[in-house]
């Protein structure tokens, strides 16, 4: 469980269902945000100091966003138990089993160092590119695109079979019934169970 109180009061707690649920502390009853991309049970997360971004990888989210921007992971890389981010905001650090302190950048494309003036304008000129043209399906995709390993691989291809199984039982049990007698519960609503006052 961390607290965020600027810019609001949110609290983000993490479940063994995979997910990590951000709370406001006004309204505990819905989640603001649920992140989805995780592959086992989250064990630690932490805030960027600018507030911006938020399995056997570390996983970096936009806050209003549910998929994860970047994946860090090393070939031994076993069992992540601590994440801290450094003042700066440029850096990473982990801790696992591997008896490592991994030292990631925040932004893995991002040049380290002083750029030329050239360098600038053509990192500006890219990334108006990629505003200019991130809905069309190709760029989509390349943006998307991540290489894992095979084992976090296999792992979201088997959490997408059951998620599918899932969403398709839920069909077959509406397709027979009155519509409007079987409530359709939101992604959000679904885990909460209760909320006590």
């Amino acid at each position: 469980m961390r607290l965020r109180s600027l810019p609001a009061a949110l609290a983000q707690g993490s479940n063994e269902d995979y997910n990590l649920y951000t709370f406001d502390m006004h309204a505990l009853d819905t989640p603001v945000m649920v992140h989805i991309d995780h592959v086992s049970a989250v064990l630690d997360m932490a805030y960027s100091p600018t507030g911006k971004d938020f399995d056997k990888s570390i996983r970096i989210f936009p806050v209003d966003k549910s998929r994860s921007r970047e994946v860090d992971h090393t070939k031994r890389m076993q069992h992540v138990i601590c994440v801290k981010w450094t003042s700066d905001s440029k850096y990473i650090m982990c801790g696992s089993d591997e008896m490592n302190i991994p030292l990631w950048k925040a932004n893995a494309s991002q040049k380290l160092g002083v750029l030329t003036s050239q360098e600038k304008a053509a990192k500006d000129y890219n990334q108006k590119l990629k505003e200019k043209f991130q809905h069309h399906p190709h760029i989509k995709r390349i943006t998307h695109h991540c290489h894992l390993p095979k084992r976090i691989n296999s792992q979201i291809q088997e959490q997408r079979i059951m998620k599918e199984a899932r969403r398709r039982k839920e069909g077959n049990r509406l397709k027979p019934s009155k519509p409007g007698s079987v409530p359709i519960v939101s992604e959000k609503k679904k885990h909460i169970v209760a909320v006590v006052k």
